[in-house]
């Protein structure tokens, strides 16, 4: 069986004009002259995309994700090079593209099926359900021009997920919805998922591409630069724009005053690190260990809901550090960032390391009552302040912990402390009157 989307060496360029009278002369003058440059969107993109996975693609803005999922809809040809597409493609791109504005949403509801290839008697078929996930009440009888941005992308996501996509094309647009539409959204994505529809998912969040994606490519300035597992490519491209924004607001902003002295740092070092996913850094210090411990400080095999725990991470300097951050990520099963902390945040100035200094740093902490799943614990040692650091060693996933069942049900993904009041309640009276009780 053919893969749903094929890339064979596809480029894309635009020409750009310095004014408008260039592109004139350009049609009227011989060929040899040439008043334009080129801008290249895409360079030399081989891949294929296998059919019923969840395709990511992340990047800058100006990357080139939009194009490249425009070729897929078929809206923009390539200049150079072969793209295959096998199954009917929905899609959700710019935010209201393929509607008129001066007909209703129920019309652009019928338009937008036949163009997909629906008949009519397809389209009313559906039509309840549009209407029902679109959530937008009379005004799918409106003009949309009447519409807002949320109601446009609301009843754009309804159709798309409605003509019985083979391919589904999601560009960010559902970064323009409230909270309560994105979630219903991403149900709706992980229930395409597992019926098989090949979906390609542009995105910035990257708690969104790691929880549905089975593959990512990384764009950056129209050429791939990695392409693989979400867990890798999602981990190396933060760490390349922690790099980047470090780098500006280092020049932008002034260092943060200190913070004080604190308590002295503790003399056990840990010298283990059980998992190594991915590690990055600049190498002039690294992080030689980690352990989660009770109070006491015994080894942890098990966290438990509502407990204290110490993560102890020891580094060691191979140069000169000015300013060592010493901190660690929590994350959850599917990859999110849960929570995370460093001595800089927690408002403790560590002092600077020589090379071959050790330094061993305890975070106490005291849990939430979480859901039983797994935990991951990412430490990392950086060399600066909060406005503007590099990462000297950061570790993926170095630690994994699975968290006990607590006294009582987890909904969701944590228990917030709560405190329960009933101030009165009211009951019936006779002759309708209430009575007060409590």
């Amino acid at each position: 069986m053919p893969p749903a989307a094929e890339f064979r060496s596809i480029s894309k360029s635009y020409p750009i004009y310095d004014a408008p009278g260039d592109r004139l002369k350009e049609l009227v003058l011989p060929r040899r002259f040439r008043f334009h440059r080129d801008f290249w969107a895409l360079r030399d993109l081989s891949f294929s995309i296998n059919r019923g996975e969840t395709f990511c693609v992340i990047g800058e803005n100006g990357s080139g994700k939009s194009t490249l999922l425009q070729m897929v809809a078929g809206i923009l040809k390539p200049t150079s090079g072969e793209i295959e597409v096998n199954g009917r493609v929905s899609a959700l791109l710019e935010l209201g593209a393929g509607f008129n504005p001066e007909f209703s949403g129920r019309d652009n509801v019928f338009l937008n099926g036949s163009i997909l290839g629906l008949t009519t008697r397809q389209i009313e078929q559906r039509y309840r359900d549009i209407e029902e996930f679109a959530e937008i009440g009379d005004f799918i009888n409106q003009p949309v021009k009447t519409y807002s941005s949320g109601m446009v992308v609301r009843l754009a996501f309804a159709v798309a997920i409605n003509v019985d996509p083979e391919i589904l094309l999601v560009d960010e647009a559902l970064a323009v919805g409230d909270i309560y539409f994105r979630q219903r959204c991403m149900r709706k994505v992980h229930e395409l998922r597992s019926r098989g529809i090949t979906i390609l998912f542009v995105s910035h969040s990257m708690g969104d591409v790691k929880a549905i994606g089975d593959r990512v490519l990384w764009l950056e300035k129209g050429r791939m630069v990695d392409l693989g597992d979400p867990d890798t490519v999602v981990s190396k491209y933060l760490a390349a724009m922690v790099e980047k924004d470090s780098a500006y607001l280092t020049l932008k902003q002034p260092a943060p005053r200190k913070a004080g002295e604190g308590s002295r740092l503790p003399p056990e070092v840990v010298e283990s690190i059980p998992n190594v996913d991915h590690r990055y850094g600049d190498g002039r210090a690294e992080v030689i260990g980690i352990a989660v411990l009770d109070p006491n400080g015994r080894t942890l095999g098990l966290l438990e809901p509502g407990g204290r725990i110490v993560v102890r991470i020891s580094i060691r300097a191979r140069e000169e550090v000015p300013l060592p951050i010493v901190g660690f990520m929590l994350r959850n099963h599917l990859g999110v960032d849960f929570s995370g902390t460093n001595t800089a945040r927690e408002g403790y100035e560590l002092p600077p390391m020589s090379a071959g200094d050790l330094c061993t740093v305890d975070f106490h902490l005291d849990l939430p009552e979480l859901y039983p799943g797994t935990f991951s614990f990412s430490p990392a040692v950086a060399d600066g302040t909060l406005y503007g650091y590099k990462m000297c060693d950061w570790i993926d996933n170095a630690l994994v912990l699975q968290m006990g069942h607590g006294d009582a049900e987890v909904y969701g993904f944590l228990h917030l402390p709560c405190r329960v009041e009933v101030n009165a309640r009211l009951t019936a009276a006779p002759a309708g009157r209430e009575r007060k009780i409590g």
